[in-house]
């Protein structure tokens, strides 16, 4: 008796954008932005090309969908009764997490700064910078600086864990860095030798939080 042909497992739930974003990003996060292709993308979802196009025009569109929907993460969550600063640096910290955990949104945003994603963001720090009657003059500037280092620190912090080798030990690595950089010659570099101890066993996110808190003291101060 002749053996059937297997057909292959059809997918279980119906193909939505939401599912065609969803699988997007997962893509992204295993093999990053060069592997996001929709031949890629339609084996993730047991489909054929032809069905993602008809939710998403091309890639363009899937990447700006797919960092709108990691960005967005970063600002649904209730800050009502948050002090202004509570709320900034909360909002600051989950932009952080987010591109720690998906280092291919900093690289994308860096070349669309205009997103609609990041003027989110920016409406949202603007808004506390408002509650905190910072001037009129100086908001742009004070919304700006924020925005900047927010941006700017999340997303070094995220290229460098992309640049370690997998089964990077951090204790191992900042410790060799920074005896590094206590061999170094005084007289040129007197204070990176100086703080090298610091770096030997600093964390990440407490020192993001502590520049966020600097930027606000002077914002406050300025008032």
């Amino acid at each position: 008796m002749a053996s059937r042909t297997r057909r292959p497992e059809r997918r279980q739930e119906p193909l939505s954008r939401e599912r065609i974003i969803s699988a997007a990003v997962e893509l992204l996060d295993t093999v990053g932005e060069s592997g996001l292709t929709f031949r890629a993308l339609a084996e993730r979802l047991a489909t054929g090309p032809g069905a993602i196009y008809w939710h998403v025009t091309g890639k363009a569109e899937l990447l700006d969908a797919a960092t709108d929907a990691v960005v967005t993460t970063t600002i649904t969550g209730d800050d009502t009764d948050a002090t202004p600063q509570e709320a900034i640096r909360a909002l600051a910290l989950g932009v952080f997490d987010a591109f720690d955990a998906h280092p291919w949104v900093g690289t994308y945003l860096a070349r669309t700064p205009g997103q609609s994603p990041m003027l989110r963001v920016f409406e949202r720090i603007g808004r506390r910078v408002q509650a905190l009657r910072v001037p009129e003059a100086a908001q742009f500037t004070a919304a700006s600086a924020l925005m900047n280092y927010i941006l700017g620190v999340a997303g070094q912090n995220a290229a460098n864990r992309r640049t370690l080798q997998p089964g990077t030990d951090r204790t191992e690595f900042l410790d060799a860095v920074a005896t590094a950089w206590t061999e170094l010659d005084p007289d040129q570099y007197a204070f990176t030798r100086t703080v090298a101890g610091q770096l030997r066993k600093h964390d990440d996110r407490e020192e993001f939080l502590a520049g966020i808190d600097l930027i606000l003291t002077g914002i406050t101060v300025r008032q």
